[in-house]
């Protein structure tokens, strides 16, 4: 299982960038996208730098859309490039992404020529190691994935000052906030089916990306902390697992522990902070990549 270690941008320290391995046409045979930055002289993969408090899933959706006027949809992370710039230490988080659409690019100062390249071509091209690194790991797992998202919801409060149902504890402004920054994320996945505890607080985590995107929430009691039974808990999740079209489930934090184990197993317990997400990536009916991202 592979982990963010962070998500947004912190002042000074590690510089962060993200981008992704773009590719089209047949998975058997596909195009990689590679820039060309005439500042540099050199062929890359797009890539840049992270906005202040950015996500970096939606800072390598904006990144790849700029250089080179795709939308992708992402797949399973990709092992990150660490290198020195201007003294400090730079990380660029990387994903593989599937072209969904073309355009023309927007960074015109950054980007004057986009190539879409066979993978060897496309390995001769590039200038640094570390991006011809990237495209080896391609082949570890399959290209095209299926993601299914296992949210816990954002920060609501204390349960002990609300004194209502606890069904009905809303978020608060900084559960809020990390519903807004789920929807940025959310949008490199494209689900297409939105399945929620009914607990106001995992409704609302989801209403963000449920309104950009024109969906709505289904709530599920089962994904609930009062009517959650472990094993149809587990089979409720397994059937929108085995729908095969992109989901993501919202619950709680004694809830997701057990299903996460079921789910895709592991030697060790999956707990989620407020906030936080865990993708599974399938492919042909088995799991083939996790990723972990905090709040």
């Amino acid at each position: 299982m592979t982990e963010s270690v962070q998500a947004r941008t912190r002042p000074g320290g590690m510089i962060r960038a993200a981008g992704a391995v773009v590719w089209r046409g047949e998975e058997s045979a596909p195009q990689i996208a590679l820039v060309h930055r005439p500042r540099y002289g050199d062929w890359s993969l797009p890539k840049g730098k992270l906005k202040p408090g950015e996500h970096v899933i939606a800072g390598a959706l904006r990144e790849v859309a700029e250089e080179t006027g795709a939308t992708v949809v992402l797949g399973r992370s990709l092992p990150p490039a660490h290198y020195m710039r201007g003294g400090r230490l730079k990380r660029v988080d990387y994903w593989v992404a599937r072209a969904v659409a073309e355009g023309e690019p927007t960074a015109a100062d950054e980007v004057d020529e986009v190539a879409w390249l066979p993978l060897e071509e496309a390995w001769r091209r590039l200038t640094y190691e570390w991006d011809a690194e990237l495209l080896q790991s391609l082949s570890g797992a399959p290209l095209a994935t299926v993601p299914l998202v296992l949210a816990r919801h954002g920060v609501a409060g204390s349960r002990d000052a609300w004194e209502g149902d606890d069904d009905l504890r809303p978020l608060d402004g900084t559960g809020r906030a990390q519903a807004e920054r789920l929807a940025d994320a959310l949008a490199g996945y494209r689900p297409a089916e939105l399945v929620s505890s009914p607990s106001l607080r995992c409704v609302q985590t989801l209403e963000p990306y449920a309104a950009r995107a024109g969906l709505r929430v289904r709530r599920e009691p089962l994904l609930s902390e009062r009517d959650h039974d472990p094993g149809a808990t587990l089979r409720a999740a397994s059937a929108v697992l085995e729908s095969g079209a992109p989901a993501v489930l919202c619950s709680h934090g004694k809830v997701l522990p057990e299903l996460i184990a079921g789910l895709v197993g592991g030697p060790e317990e999956v707990r989620l902070d407020k906030g936080a997400f865990l993708v599974v990536h399938r492919a042909d009916g088995r799991t083939v990549a996790t990723d972990r991202y905090p709040a």
